[in-house]
């Protein structure tokens, strides 16, 4: 399998079949991972593979919305365990690519058709957007709620009885799709906004509750998944240092996603190709409705063995922030592959499924990412570096605007030091006193 901690890169090569000249050239100028065959085993292979003549969409999304949307509509009660804790497959991706040329929203339009045949009120009624807030998130999917109220029938107090003040959601499913993530980060930046908490214990399956004393609202067994859209610099100019190191970002599985060919009047896929792979999905999901804890069977499990060290090995910077859930996250894929399998043991097919797609996330979130800290003022001096190859003390105070004070400028340089990014030399200038350079170790080793 090949992993984003290797430092050789692995890109599409230009060439092949014209229709798909526009992929190759986008996901080389993007540093595009390659999606390996593997991820497009069984079922959802065989679908994305039958709409791709049909569709400008990037295959990597209109796979990753199918795994996405089969894992919230099948519910929560198929789910795998980690000691006592219970994953459910629920499924948090965001797509990053151009605004407008990305075709992100359009590789949903052909899962959302073939989900809207297989379970109609689901589509209609639990698949929404509007990220706004926590609150918003947990009145989606709350539980009934009751109050005491006093029994006055001649305007005497007799007595007292619970009354439903609010009968709830039933169907505790939830799939959101954010066509504007980036105005969710900007949410969640807001002083008191507790999205970005809601979020987490939604993916973990937690009770979901706003912790304010006066606040009733409250939603268990809750089963939310989310697809998010957005642009490259809008993620890197709104996940704030917070959203990176608190659990958020790992959360998701990030994947660059760009137009796959130019199809000048998209009519869709022909009813006479879906129709047949509706039917092995809703087949799928009728069998997955039945299912409880899913295993893996001998041959997953001699190769979990092998994959586990590597998959549990932290990194650093922001690139490791957004990856550490990775044991997780393979699991959850596989899972989902198994179930569109219709079988409740995972296989070495459906693990290797699932290593292949987190893959190509991993090295999306390093194309993304790259060699960031998530610490803003040391990955703007790291860019600084980049450019110029040295940095006087000067040069520093003008990258803040002077209005870093000298012990901020001085932590930077420490940082920057201690990675083994850059040195610095003190440089005597006989009509001046001596001053400390900054120099990027890179360029000084070529």
């Amino acid at each position: 399998m090949l992993n984003a901690r290797d430092v050789e890169q692995h890109f599409e090569p230009e060439g092949g079949d014209n229709s798909h000249n526009s992929l190759n050239s986008q996901a080389i100028r993007n540093n595009k991972p390659v999606l390996a065959d593997q991820a497009l085993y069984g079922l959802a292979g065989d679908i994305v593979k039958a709409i791709d003549p049909y569709t400008e969409s990037d295959p990597v999304g209109v796979l990753t919305n199918l795994l996405v949307a089969f894992g919230n509509v099948i519910g929560n009660t198929p789910h795998f365990r980690v000691e006592y804790t219970k994953h459910p497959l629920n499924l948090f991706v965001v797509h990053v690519g151009d605004s407008a040329k990305g075709r992100k929203g359009t590789s949903w339009s052909t899962p959302k058709r073939i989900f809207k045949e297989i379970d109609p009120v689901w589509i209609e009624q639990r698949v929404t957007g509007g990220l706004s807030s926590g609150e918003g998130v947990i009145y989606a999917v709350r539980d009934q709620r009751m109050e005491k109220q006093q029994i006055k029938p001649r305007g005497k107090v007799t007595g007292y009885q619970n009354v439903i003040v609010d009968h709830g959601v039933r169907d505790k499913r939830l799939l959101l799709v954010e066509e504007e993530f980036s105005q969710a980060l900007k949410v969640m930046s807001r002083e008191g906004n507790i999205l970005s908490q809601i979020i987490r214990q939604a993916w973990d399956g937690d009770t979901l509750s706003p912790l304010i004393k006066n606040n009733p609202i409250r939603a268990t067994n809750a089963h939310i998944s989310i697809i998010g859209h957005i642009t490259k610099d809008e993620l890197l100019r709104h996940l704030t240092e917070t959203e990176q190191s608190n659990g958020f970002a790992n959360r998701f599985c990030w994947f660059l996603v760009a137009r796959s060919k130019s199809i000048s009047n998209p009519t869709g896929t022909p009813d006479a190709i879906l129709t047949p792979l509706i039917d092995r999905l809703r087949d799928a999901v009728s069998f997955a409705h039945a299912v409880q804890a899913i295993q893996r069977d001998s041959g997953a499990e001699t190769l979990w063995d092998g994959i586990y060290p590597e998959l549990s090995d932290g990194m650093p910077g922001l690139l490791g922030a957004t990856i550490s859930r990775a044991e997780a996250q393979v699991m959850r894929l596989a899972c989902i592959y198994a179930l569109l399998d219709m079988s409740n043991l995972i296989r070495v097919e459906h693990l290797h499924a699932a290593l292949a797609l987190w893959d190509y996330s991993e090295k999306s979130a390093l194309a993304i990412f790259g060699d960031l800290t998530g610490d803003p003022a040391v990955d703007k001096v790291k860019e600084a570096l980049k450019a110029k190859g040295k940095l006087t003390m000067t040069d520093l105070h003008g990258l803040f605007g002077r209005h870093a004070t000298a012990e901020e400028v001085d932590r930077v340089v420490r940082v920057l030091v201690a990675d083994r990014v850059a040195t610095t030399e003190t440089v005597k200038d006989g009509s001046r006193r001596p001053t400390t350079i900054l120099i990027c170790a890179a360029k000084k080793a070529n």
